[in-house]
């Protein structure tokens, strides 16, 4: 349940009283679901619903946060004024006339079938859907894992500005995983599409495309050759070939990092940090986009920021917080899990813009190298940029052509490097959908980029010779 304005207005009132100069209230209501199913046959189900509300109070570039489930007034006001006191502000101050005022604005992503709307046996059916196309895909096919998750958010945050605001977020995904199985030989293959939607998202994005497409990719890979270990050009695909930069190159962008000289990227506004035939962008803004949202979850309107403009750093991703510590602008980009975690920087809808090139003039271009056609996961050091990640779907370049299919291959770089050895940019621009850890919590995220080929990239593989 909600607080009324009267009841959030007192709880600002004696934060700023208390000696904060600024005071935001977080309050939510969620309930997520998730089913689990392996060939055909449901293994797991679970529903949840997370209510509480977290408040937070700064005084200059220090922040205290607190957060509880519990709504009655008397505890959440012991709990300003244990923040209050952890603060300790020099001076209490008198009582300001906080009136908090509602932003109205139109919904720019809307659903049209909620899934608290939807019997569980409809979304159950969809889930045989896919299971029953990854096993009628091929003789190889052993196993379909079917995943689908949704999540229902409300919030409303309001702050000692007297703002007040409401989202409502939707979202809804399926993630298949397909085994194919010849003899000794296991390969997998993973596919896993979201939206900011409801259900309709699955009369667009059909469970037999998500499955065809996870099957597809176990069966290529089933009787693959060993990658070689070699320093080559490197083809990453669309989609979520784009993990890399979010990962190496996007987190070093975010101001939890670089307020506190963390990143790579400090200091560096306004020069060429990228090959000029880079552009990237953060968007929240997307029409129901994995990672959009009305607002960010401090309560300003999303936004497209442009953050590398032909190879040259434009923005960084900034929170109210570290715009005090950085003495500049939020850039609308602060993100939580829930309730129970601080909001700080992170990105959204993240991805690099088309270029010039189609995939067979990057192919045609290559005289020996790697095509990673789809990507799988990786790690990345944070505070260097330093980065390996799994190519779960590639093929050898050989004078020009795709000869043969590799399994085991590795890409092992540094992001900050890697933004330079970018010499091709693909037509092909499209987006893949994942989630996102960091500190506060894991959030929706989505990556993309078109095509790119880097030169002379490092990549490991089970093969130490030549393939």
């Amino acid at each position: 349940m909600m607080l009324n304005k009267q009841q959030l207005e007192s709880l600002l009132n004696a934060a700023i009283v208390g000696g904060g100069d600024f005071c935001e209230l977080f309050e939510e209501r969620k309930q997520s679901g998730f089913y689990r199913m392996i060939n055909g046959v449901m293994e797991d189900s679970s529903k949840k619903l997370c209510c509480g509300i977290g408040i937070r109070i700064y005084s200059g570039c220090n922040s205290v946060y607190a957060y509880t489930n519990r709504m009655d007034m008397e505890h959440l006001h012991q709990q300003v004024a244990l923040l209050c006191e952890s603060l300790e502000a020099s001076t209490l101050k008198q009582p300001q006339d906080i009136c908090l005022q509602e932003v109205i604005y139109e919904n720019h992503h809307p659903v049209q079938k909620r899934p608290s709307d939807c019997l569980k046996e409809a979304k159950i059916a969809l889930m045989k859907r896919a299971s029953d196309t990854v096993l009628a895909y091929d003789p190889c096919m052993d196993k379909a894992i079917i995943n689908y998750l949704e999540e229902e958010q409300e919030v409303a945050i309001s702050n000692s500005e007297g703002r007040y605001i409401q989202d409502y977020r939707t979202r809804v995904r399926m993630s298949v995983t397909a085994l194919a199985k010849d003899g000794e030989s296991v390969q997998n293959g993973l596919y896993s599409p979201g939206a900011a939607k409801g259900m309709e998202f699955f009369d667009e994005v059909t469970p037999e495309s998500i499955a065809q497409e996870a099957a597809r990719i176990a069966k290529a890979m089933l009787h693959a050759k060993p990658c070689p270990s070699a320093i080559m050009d490197v083809i990453i695909d669309n989609g979520f070939g784009g993990v890399i930069f979010h990962e190496s190159c996007g987190h070093a962008l975010e101001a939890a990092a670089v307020a506190k000289d963390q990143s790579v990227f400090a200091h560096q506004l306004g020069k060429q940090i990228a090959s000029p035939l880079v552009n990237a962008v953060d968007d929240a803004t997307i029409e129901n986009g994995w990672g959009s949202a009305n607002i960010d979850d401090e309560g300003n309107f999303t936004k497209r920021n442009v953050l590398i403009q032909d190879g040259v750093l434009k923005s960084y991703l900034i929170d109210r917080l570290n715009a005090r510590r950085m003495q500049c602008d939020s850039t609308s980009s602060a993100r939580r899990e829930s309730y129970r975690f601080e909001p700080v920087s992170r990105m959204s809808n993240t991805f690099l813009l088309n270029g010039d090139s189609t995939l067979e003039e990057m192919i045609q271009a290559t005289e020996y190298g790697l095509y990673a056609k789809t990507m799988g996961g990786g790690s990345v050091d944070p505070s260097t940029g330093d980065f390996n990640f799994a190519v779960m779907e590639g093929y050898l370049i050989e004078h020009g052509k795709i000869t043969k299919p590799l399994k085991g291959a590795t890409l092992i770089g540094n992001g900050a490097k890697t933004l330079f050895q970018i010499d091709m940019v693909g037509n092909n621009l499209s987006r893949g959908q994942g989630m996102c850890g960091a500190s506060s919590g894991s959030i929706p995220a989505d990556v993309g980029q078109p095509a790119i080929r880097v030169k002379q990239m490092i990549v490991g593989g089970s093969d130490g010779g030549e393939a």
